[in-house]
């Protein structure tokens, strides 16, 4: 099994929740986190200036931080392949900002309520 981490925008979650159910992946957890990456927020020729506390426009023209979404889905290893390439479509824009994808062994997995374990527990 394999969990596959990935920060995207928070406008394409439906359409990455959508596809991944299609795929019969329908488990998945959503966060909202704040971040940033090389570019610091933003392209240098955007101008947003946003005063609600999450972002913040700094001296360089960047932001310091842009809201984006964390997700969390864990898959058995046949299937890693097939949701990496399903994320990559719906949220590739080719524009700064459309997200990193990581991919992390699970050793084990444990359902609660039933006590099934491994593949049958994430099926």
């Amino acid at each position: 099994m394999k969990e596959i981490i990935t920060v995207i925008r928070p406008k394409k979650v439906n359409a990455t929740k959508e596809i991944l159910v299609r795929l019969g992946i329908p488990s998945m957890t959503a966060i909202p986190v704040l971040g940033r990456g090389k570019q610091k927020g933003i392209d240098s020729e955007v101008n947003i200036e946003y005063r609600a506390g999450i972002l913040e426009q700094n001296k360089s023209g960047g932001m310091k931080y842009v809201p984006k979404r964390y997700l969390s889905i864990v898959v058995s290893d046949e299937n890693v392949d097939t949701v990496i390439d399903a994320i990559i479509q719906v949220n590739r824009t080719g524009q700064i900002g459309d997200g990193k994808i990581f991919v992390c062994p699970v050793e084990d997995a444990l359902r609660i309520r039933t006590d099934e374990q491994g593949n049958d527990a994430i099926n």
